[in-house]
């Protein structure tokens, strides 16, 4: 069995990949460790850039985009780590941030899963840590909750000198206990694209294993980068994936409630936004785009919440 399997789950990023990849070889020459590059549909030519550059990475070549989590299993059941590191094609691994992680697995036996602290460019903190979703959560103010309740909400306002137990952590960068995952299985593929993770996290708690958030374990994210190729889509999938948690795991009631508070909150932010746009006479591009944001969920959810408005 190997030390460790990384599984990258790539769409049209190929120039990122190929930097993911790079910062990965050092410790590649450390750790008995195999790679797989799993290509979902990019036009880009990612695969063949992986394929010229890297002959020793495991190349899944999709012709279509599959999902986040639907492309991950593809290379999960091929795994054959103790542990297996979920990263993010616009990742730079800093040096021994993996083995870190390793090392915490090693002598932590109840983790099932544990995240890095992920930064920006710029070295400043990312929100690496994420609650359970809950009505609090998503109807009110994340950054208020971690300020007044940063107990129960920890979040990058917060410096952590040592690892954390938490609720879920940002799948980024994430490594999972093979034990732990054979116990309550892989990656929920009825979630396409945001919070895959959070809900694999919710079922390895309520299994008895514990989730860490290791702050020593520090990897650049450059965060959002397929998103960004088409936000208005993007933002669909994840209203999408928060109804699909509260649907599973809050039941129809609480799912209820969410929808009703999210469609009063964007009928806000919409009226609002026009004002502004009006008041401006529209020249502002940047609150135009939020403006067309807002129509097109709004759109979204009267036309039903069909698949083919978001990236599915």
């Amino acid at each position: 069995m190997n030390d460790l399997s990384i599984i990258i789950v790539n769409w049209n990023t190929k120039d990122l990949l190929i930097q993911c990849l790079k910062s990965l070889r050092p410790t590649l020459q450390r750790l008995k460790m195999e790679v797989f590059v799993v290509d979902n549909g990019s036009m880009d030519e990612s695969g063949e850039a992986v394929k010229t550059e890297f002959p020793e990475v495991i190349l899944i070549d999709n012709p279509l985009n599959l999902g986040f989590a639907r492309a991950n299993n593809q290379a999960l059941g091929l795994s054959k780590g103790k542990y297996t590191l979920l990263l993010n094609p616009d990742t730079q691994v800093k040096e021994g941030a993996i083995e870190t992680l390793k090392a915490f697995m090693d002598h932590h036996p109840e983790a099932g899963l544990v995240g890095a602290q992920l930064l920006n460019s710029d070295g400043s903190k990312q929100n690496s840590i994420a609650n359970f979703l809950s009505l609090a959560t998503e109807l009110l103010n994340k950054s208020f909750l971690r300020w007044l309740l940063s107990g129960r909400f920890p979040g990058k306002e917060r410096t952590y000198s040592e690892p954390i137990e938490v609720d879920s952590v940002i799948g980024a960068c994430m490594m999972v206990r093979r034990e732990a995952m054979e116990q309550v299985g892989m990656l929920d593929e009825e979630y396409f694209l945001f919070l895959e993770e959070t809900d694999w996290c919710y079922r390895m708690k309520k299994a008895g294993w514990k989730v860490y958030h290791i702050p020593q374990a520090e990897v650049i994210h450059f965060q959002g980068k397929s998103a960004e190729k088409d936000k208005k889509r993007a933002k669909v999938e994840y209203y999408r994936s928060r109804y699909q948690f509260f649907k599973k795991n809050r039941g129809v009631g609480q799912w209820f409630v969410l929808l009703i508070g999210l469609l009063i909150r964007l009928s806000i932010e919409l009226l609002s936004m026009a004002l502004v746009c009006i008041l401006t006479g529209f020249t502002v591009k940047r609150w135009r785009n939020r403006f067309s944001n807002y129509a097109y969920l709004l759109w979204w959810h009267f036309k039903g919440c069909p698949e083919g408005m978001g990236l599915k």
